[in-house]
């Protein structure tokens, strides 16, 4: 498809301004005049809409493609929830008027207060801060009032302990708080190792870094004894609640024992992410780290008007301009509330189920390196593929974008050699879950028979393959005219 450079031709107008009159040119001091042309591409208005409307329906997309990236939950958001976070008294709203005059923006903080409550009651927390841009800054904030809350005690902490199977944000985002990082390896039933946890675990440690389930779609057997040790040593529990979409209604993180939860609002409560935003990484706590949490605090008067509340006695201040991606967190309000207790807990069940399912059909094809029940998404290898037959998990990836199907997430966890992680979600129909089979059985033959296939493909996408290395070492970002 050629570029809207290459579509120019001179001469050519979609607006035709006129000429300026010459009074008004020489009103015009030459400092501000153009001595050079422009470098616009020169077309009429209606190419430049075909050209890119075509782009916009080459992309993937939730709302165009079935979309099984792993540990992210890119599942169908209800185009209702945009509709009410676009309504003006949402839309309009300046983000200062909160301080300005608390009075003019009552129903934004009641919303923030509601969600805050409605989250606390199912994460199993006591305090909620909204403020969190996204995931890896929720984290960041988790390790901060982890932080804030030892250095109260007096406690000296130096480790922060993170499965090596963990999102890599996790390690980060300790070492961005001022922890060293203790990396402990899964066991054979893919939870973390908890004899080499007990070994590693001493007085030293500031936190236990957890995903629930862990990136393995596995939910971890020995928590309640991980669960355990840690308290014995006065170190805090972090849930990484990325994968929250498998256990709503199912368990809470507080009545398991976490003292810290972010939730990935545009995962688990249906808001358009990706590209980079917007997202939205909510911080839920347990009563030990209520004091410390940001400010403000969006409180509720007992003649029931919202306020702001800035005295919370050990905060930890500010992690955010204003309360967050306010936008999320109305989607996020109004998804909480069209489903209601059943059925976000019907939500988690679907998306178990659903890939239960795609495990046990494909179990045949592709190596399962922990074969048991999984949670939300199923982790595969192409070891198989490669050994055999020289097929990558790469090339597994680029044929289904051949066949019009986002790949899953390839190549991570980093515990699994070739890896496949695959999340249907809870909005798939059986339809498009069976047409996915399809394509994977269809691929694993294909890697037996025509091996060559695959190393070529996609054949039939604007762009084939690029090598990406070099794009990522040799950046060209103009274009050549």
């Amino acid at each position: 498809m050629k570029n809207i450079y290459e579509k120019s031709v001179p001469g050519r107008r979609g607006v035709d301004p006129g000429t300026a009159k010459k009074e008004t040119e020489k009103k015009l001091a030459d400092r501000y005049r153009r001595i050079s042309d422009n470098g616009l591409p020169e077309l009429s208005e209606l190419d430049v809409i075909r050209h890119y409307i075509r782009l916009s329906q080459l992309n993937f997309s939730v709302d165009t493609h079935f979309y099984p990236l792993g540990s992210c939950t890119m599942k169908y958001n209800p185009k209702v929830n945009e509709a009410l976070s676009s309504l003006p008294g949402f839309a309009g709203t300046h983000p200062f008027m909160a301080y300005l005059d608390v009075d003019a923006v009552q129903g934004s903080l009641e919303l923030i207060y509601s969600l805050s409550e409605l989250l606390a009651e199912i994460t199993g927390m006591k305090g909620v801060t909204t403020q969190p841009y996204a995931g890896a800054h929720g984290e960041l904030t988790g390790i901060l009032l982890m932080a804030a809350y030892h250095g109260t005690k007096g406690n000296r902490k130096k480790y922060v302990i993170v499965p090596d199977e963990a999102h890599g944000t996790n390690p980060a985002s300790a070492a961005m708080g001022g922890f060293s990082v203790i990396s402990i390896p899964v066991d054979r039933d893919g939870g973390m190792d908890v004899n080499i946890f007990r070994e590693k675990m001493s007085d030293e440690v500031a936190g236990v870094m957890l995903t629930l389930p862990n990136t393995l779609g596995l939910f971890p057997r020995n928590i309640s004894e991980i669960v355990k040790i840690a308290k014995k040593h006065d170190a805090l529990l972090y849930n990484d609640g990325a994968n929250l979409n498998a256990i709503l209604g199912k368990a809470r993180p507080g009545d398991i024992g976490f003292d810290i939860v972010h939730m990935n609002l545009h995962k688990t409560f249906a808001t358009p992410h990706g590209g980079g935003g917007p997202g939205a990484g909510v911080v839920a706590v347990s009563e030990k780290l209520v004091d410390f949490l940001p400010v403000p605090i969006v409180t509720k008067t007992k003649g029931g008007a919202y306020t702001l509340d800035f005295k919370v006695k050990r905060s930890i201040g500010r992690v955010a301009s204003f309360f967050g991606n306010f936008a999320v967190l109305v989607r996020a309000y109004a998804y909480i509330m069209m489903l209601g207790r059943e059925g976000l807990t019907d939500a988690s069940e679907k998306a178990v189920l659903n890939a239960n399912y795609i495990r046990v059909k494909l179990k045949k094809y592709y190596d399962a390196p922990f074969d048991r029940n999984c949670m939300h998404e199923c982790v595969f290898s192409a070891r198989r593929q490669v050994q055999k037959y020289g097929v990558h998990a790469i090339d597994i990836a680029k044929a289904l974008i051949e066949r019009g199907i986002h790949p899953p997430t390839i190549y991570f966890p980093l515990v699994v050699d070739e890896a496949l992680m695959i999340e249907p979600t809870e909005t798939e129909s059986k339809e498009t879950l069976d047409e996915f089979i399809r394509a994977m059985v269809e691929i694993a033959e294909t890697a037996e028979k025509n091996p060559g296939m695959l190393k070529n493909a996609p054949e039939n996408t604007p762009v084939s393959r690029p090598d990406e290395t070099k794009a990522a070492r040799e950046l060209k970002l103009t274009c050549n005219r």
